[in-house]
């Protein structure tokens, strides 16, 4: 979860749009529109489920590291020198299991957190002043209205600059590679515009490297990696993931 910035503000636009994705077999028609309570439900299931899917890329993206590699062979080698074939298989076992236990409790302690802490009251938290703002993608899917995205914005202050951070960005999977994801962010982008804000900032893991990607094209620059996450220390580290 590294942090990016973005001083290129594009032109204002209305952020509660409607899109069509032409090139969806599904043809969804889109609504971008502030979040409501009634949204609380779905909202926390999508952001989950958003996070959770990187605990996968996570520890595959760890244990095929060479020095990850180089680890499970030596424990290979060393539990059939010490024991036999089934040490063998034990010792490089475990230490893969606990590998994969440090990449789950990564993202499973973050998305615990969140969902406590401030998405547990988004309008007390995003929607109470006027410089911040929580938005979901509202689409119309087999006649029934279904929340397909999401993302905030919060205003921030250092010293007499005024900025925003984004925050929240999830993308159901059926709605990505479509531009949606560039729609949102402009969204965010516009609004801080408009409320004269000098920058856009964000933080995103090194594992989410399709969203790296996206930021890097939006204009975003890398500015500052770090391990603070609310995982421990020793976690982050084995798990091999710095936030940008």
């Amino acid at each position: 979860m590294s942090r990016y910035s973005w001083t290129e503000l594009f032109v204002d636009k209305d952020r509660f749009l409607q899109v069509v994705l032409s090139n969806n077999p599904l043809a969804m028609k889109l609504e971008i529109r502030r979040y409501r309570p009634s949204d609380k439900d779905t909202v926390f299931t999508l952001f989950s489920i958003g996070i959770k899917e990187h605990i996968r890329p996570c520890f595959h993206k760890a244990m095929t590291s060479p020095l990850y590699l180089a680890i499970t062979l030596a424990l290979c080698a060393a539990g059939y020198l010490l024991s036999s074939v089934l040490g063998a298989v034990v010792l490089p076992a475990v230490w893969v299991g606990f590998v994969y236990y440090c990449s789950y409790k990564l993202y499973a302690d973050y998305v615990r957190e969140r969902l406590r802490t401030d998405m547990q009251d988004i309008p007390g938290n995003y929607l109470s002043r006027p410089d911040d703002c929580f938005w979901v993608v509202e689409a119309e899917v087999d006649g029934r209205a279904q929340i397909m995205g999401m993302v905030a914005v919060m205003a921030k202050q250092s010293g007499k600059e005024k900025y925003g951070e984004l925050f929240r960005m999830i993308i159901s999977p059926l709605c990505r590679r479509m531009g949606l994801g560039f729609r949102m962010a402009q969204i965010v982008v516009d609004f801080c515009k408009e409320r004269g804000f000098s920058k856009v900032v964000l933080e995103t893991s090194s594992t989410q490297t399709a969203a790296v990607a996206l930021y890097e094209k939006l204009g975003f620059c890398h500015i500052l990696s770090h391990t603070k996450t609310e995982a421990p220390l020793w976690v982050v580290t084995l798990a091999k993931v710095t936030v940008l």
